[in-house]
Formats: C-alpha cells, sequence, structure tokens
C-alpha cells in the first residue's frame, strides 16, 4: 500500500493529546525447556476460534515464537492499562490450556536465532528479504508506548525534545542482560542487536516540523528506501497510521508492575513536552554524538552507570539523572494520577546478581519466567 503522507497530516490533525496505546512482546516457551517455540500461529487461531475480544488483541512479530498484545487506543493511560490487564490475563489462559509458556526479557538468554521461523506474512517478508542477517539476527522483545498527540508539528517536536531521555528510559527498562548462552556484560543486549543493527533506527535527528519531516520521509519514498511507513524503525518516532507519538526504546519487562510504570513514565514525558512546546518553554537540542554516547552508556552499564548531563556537560549517577527526569515530569504526572513506581533494582541488575549468586543462567531464567507468569496474571485494581 502507497504512504499516504497526506492522509498522516489528517490523522494527526483529528488525533487527541494523551489517548495511550501500550503494545507488549513476550517469548513464547516450551514450559519444561523454556525454550523458545513457535506456536504464534496456533494461539492466533485458538483465540480466534475462542476469544474473539483477545484476538482482536494479539498480534504476531517477527519469529513465530512470539506474540505482542495490544491494548488498543486507551482514552487515557489507566484505561490503556486496564485493557491490556484484560487481555494479558486472557492470553495467560488461552496459552497454559495448549500448554504454553510467556516469558518477558528482552532477549532469550540462550535461544539460537538460527533455529527461529519467521512469521509468513507480506510485511514480514519483506524485512527478512530487505534486512537478511540483520532481521534474522533480531530475536528481541520490547515494550513500546503510543500517545496520542494533536497536531503533526507537535508530534515531531514532542520527538525532537525526548531525543534526550530515550538513554534514560532505556537505562531504567534495562532486561536483557543474557544471549547466546553468556552474560554479555551488556544491560540491554536486545538494544545492541535491534537498534545498533536496523537501518533507520536509535536516535533519529531533530527536525523541528512536520514539513522537514515529510521531506525526509519523501526521500525515502522516491529513492526506494522504504514502502512502509514502519520500516523507520527509530526508538521514537511519530506514527503516521495512529496520530501518536511512539516511545520503542524499552525492553520487555519482566513483571507486570515494571511495564506499567515503564508505561507511565512515557506517557508522562510525552504530555510534559507537549506542555513545553505549548508554553514556548525554551529548549536547546544537544548534539546528536553526545545523545549516542548517553545511549551507549545506557545500554552497557544501565542504571549501574553514569549519564552524561548534557546541559552542564558533567557525568551524574544514573539515578541522579532519573530523579531529574522524575522532577520534570512531576506537574504532568500529578494531574494525570500516574503513579511510577520503578525505585527498585532493573530486570538485568536482579538477573545478574541472581546468576552470581547461582552461576545457573537456565534457574535464572525459569525464575524470571515464573515472575513474569504469575504478575502478568493477577487481577489488579485499575
Amino acid at each position: 500500500m502507497p504512504i499516504d503522507l497526506d492522509r498522516t497530516e489528517e490523522i494527526f490533525a483529528s488525533s487527541t493529546d494523551l489517548t495511550v496505546g501500550i503494545e507488549e512482546e513476550f517469548a513464547l516457551l516450551d514450559p519444561q525447556t523454556l525454550d523458545l517455540v513457535p506456536r504464534f500461529e496456533e494461539l492466533r487461531d485458538a483465540a480466534a476460534a475462542q476469544d474473539l475480544a483477545l484476538f482482536e488483541g494479539i498480534t504476531g512479530e517477527l519469529i513465530s515464537s512470539e506474540i505482542e498484545i495490544v491494548s488498543g487506543r486507551g482514552e487515557d493511560l489507566h484505561d490503556a492499562v486496564a485493557r491490556q490487564r484484560d487481555r494479558r490475563r486472557r492470553l495467560l489462559a488461552l496459552a497454559a490450556e495448549r500448554g504454553i509458556g510467556l516469558g518477558s526479557t528482552g532477549t532469550h538468554p540462550w535461544a539460537d536465532y538460527r533455529d527461529q521461523l519467521n512469521i509468513d506474512t507480506a510485511h514480514y517478508r519483506r524485512v527478512v528479504e530487505g534486512l537478511g542477517y540483520v532481521a534474522r539476527r533480531n530475536n528481541t522483545f520490547s515494550l513500546h508506548v503510543h500517545v496520542g498527540v494533536n497536531g503533526a508539528d507537535r508530534a515531531v517536536q514532542a520527538c525532537d525534545r525526548l531525543r534526550p531521555v530515550l538513554p534514560l528510559l532505556l537505562a531504567v527498562s534495562g532486561n536483557s542482560p543474557f544471549l547466546d548462552g553468556k552474560d554479555t556484560l551488556l544491560h540491554s543486549a536486545r538494544s545492541q542487536t535491534f537498534t545498533k543493527s536496523f537501518p533507520r533506527c536509535g536516535v533519529p535527528d531533530a527536525f523541528g516540523d512536520w514539513r522537514s519531516f515529510r521531506d525526509y520521509l519523501e526521500l525515502l519514498i522516491r529513492t526506494g528506501s522504504i514502502v512502509e511507513y514502519t520500516q523507520v524503525w527509530w526508538s521514537i518516532r511519530p506514527h503516521a497510521s495512529f496520530g501518536t507519538v511512539e516511545l520503542r526504546v524499552c525492553d520487555a519487562q519482566m513483571t507486570a508492575a515494571e511495564s506499567e510504570g515503564l508505561a507511565g513514565l512515557a506517557v508522562a514525558c510525552v504530555a510534559q513536552a507537549l506542555r513545553d512546546i505549548d508554553e514556548c518553554v525554551a529548549f536547546e537540542h544537544p548534539p546528536h554524538r553526545l545523545i549516542e554516547e548517553n545511549m551507549w552508556r545506557a545500554i552497557r552499564y544501565g542504571m549501574d552507570g553514569s549519564m552524561i548531563d548534557l546541559q552542564r556537560r558533567i557525568e551524574v549517577p544514573a539515578r541522579a539523572a532519573l530523579e531529574s527526569l522524575w522532577s520534570w515530569t512531576a506537574p504532568v504526572r500529578e494531574e494525570a494520577r500516574i503513579d511510577v513506581a520503578l525505585d527498585g533494582p532493573t530486570g538485568a541488575q536482579r538477573q545478574r546478581a541472581a546468576l552470581l549468586a547461582t552461576g545457573d543462567l537456565r534457574a535464572v531464567y525459569a525464575d524470571s519466567v515464573r515472575e513474569t507468569m504469575t504478575t502478568y496474571a493477577q487481577e489488579v485494581p485499575a
């Protein structure tokens, strides 16, 4: 289908600020071995036959051993979370009936990417045929959050202002220390595998307005670089189909509380950026190279490390940088009753500590899967 950028402008013009959509990607597992199993199509077809509400809330990703739960449009964060909780419980129940486990870390600790099957859709055939090894190697799991924005210019400007925030969101979401049966020493091996390999990925340029962003997209289309808008895989992007700003930088989270906390923080960041734009708060775009420096720090050291304060040009602990983000978003979080409880160790920190204590990678992953299966299935008051 041709990319209709005129239609995109219309979508943003009719979009509503701060509607929310949540997308969570899970690994499909053999409950005994915890190996990846290619059973997405089976779950999809079972949902179509037994539970149409669930069928509407799940979708496939690149590999058949992965499934994504999507909330659809919530009127606000609380509505989106309630919708997502219902769909999680439905999926977990259906998976249990069919002897399938679900895991939620940014990477599978030992699965061989060469053994994974790609799902058979036109989109993913294009991805695999177009990217080859880069696509095949990308067996990763992430959390995406969509936030509605009225107006294409405001969406682009919000993305611009949130570029320096991306490393912090990655650091606090780090949950993929293991890959290929090894401790990678990274906090987000997912980001190194995906963000550093895919084209048009990672931290975007600052465009300033929709016209400049559209010029870039038109160049990509005219030169045959993309045939679908979603081939722009940046860590934050205006989404052409939904009229949203989509934050795509976070690892999948081990627990439901962490996933919801990150979703809340993402919504708060977009909301505060929009407020600053509307109130004409001054903003100086930091150099791309310095944001990338912080992205590397987030990938390698997560919340154990430090960040460059891009205004003061000094090094600060990652926790101190996160506290500054809390302060910046405090007004909108209070108004919207957004509770962000992310004070404890990250998934990467917990997994690495457990490996240090036990020396058993499979046992560490088994514990994380149990935590995922328990917390995502819980009945939690909205």
